[in-house]
């Protein structure tokens, strides 16, 4: 079954963090600034917001699909200040996009191995694009920095489509903007947002990669594959994805 739909692939559509960089050594510090300035510098109130966003003091990472993790910056203020009104929420959830644009590609690290596997399935002949919950600015902002943006055919943020992930938006997007059809493409992602999204968008593949906050046991069931990280997806494709005669559109 996986054979049959790897074989159809012409393009992937990469989460950004937890995939292509490293969630914990890129987001941990910034995540405690956020939670800082959100409980007005006390840091007994930031570390209970932090853990309401899915912080595990336990294993000092954040949990598979939680808000932090998985969600965007209005579902973080959202949680963290139920009661703000509609003005507040919107001024709040831009300074932290702000924040997050600018640091998180400041502070970003790439995932082991990661802009080599991008040239090898540039290589290939395949499209390429990022779909993060992340802001577009901000995830246009780090593959310049990470140096990988030329490698990129397209990027979305949140911001740039209707419904963000685990909504099928992005991936019918990215489907429409390169001429191919979803079953054409293969989302890869470290969430279950990632896998609902392929999967509510008819994508051919969902790869699931174990280099961010998911896990084999809540992944496994929701993808087609799963690897250790986007690292290993070139070597895969190798053995698994057949060349299509028909041309890539320019997209």
């Amino acid at each position: 079954m996986v054979g049959e739909r790897a074989r159809s692939i012409r393009a992937v559509l990469f989460d950004k963090d937890g995939t292509l960089v490293d969630f914990h050594r890129t987001w941990s510090a910034i995540a405690r600034r956020l939670a800082l300035e959100a409980a007005d510098e006390d840091a007994h109130e930031a570390e209970r917001l932090l853990e309401r966003a899915g912080y595990d003091t336990a294993t000092a990472s954040f949990r598979a699909d939680s808000v932090f993790a998985a969600g965007t910056n209005a579902e973080v203020v959202a949680l963290w200040h139920p009661h703000l009104g509609t003005d507040g929420r919107r001024a709040l959830t831009a300074r932290f996009n702000m924040i997050t644009a600018v640091e998180g590609a400041e502070m970003a690290v790439a995932v082991e191995g990661v802009p080599e596997a991008l040239a090898a399935l540039k290589k290939r002949g395949l499209k390429l694009g990022v779909a993060t919950n992340d802001s577009t600015g901000g995830a246009e902002r780090t593959v310049r920095a990470l140096g990988i943006a030329s490698l990129f055919d397209a990027t979305y943020g949140y911001d740039a489509v209707a419904s963000p992930k685990p909504a099928p938006d992005v991936v019918l997007a990215f489907a429409d903007a390169m001429g191919l059809r979803p079953s054409e493409i293969a989302m890869v992602g470290d969430n279950g947002h990632d896998m609902a999204c392929a999967r509510a968008a008819g994508a051919g593949l969902a790869v699931a990669v174990l280099s961010g906050t998911g896990t084999r046991e809540t992944l496994s069931p929701l993808a087609h594959v799963v690897l250790d990280s986007v690292a290993d997806l070139p070597g895969w494709m190798a053995g698994n994805v057949e060349p299509s005669p028909r041309p890539l559109a320019s997209g």
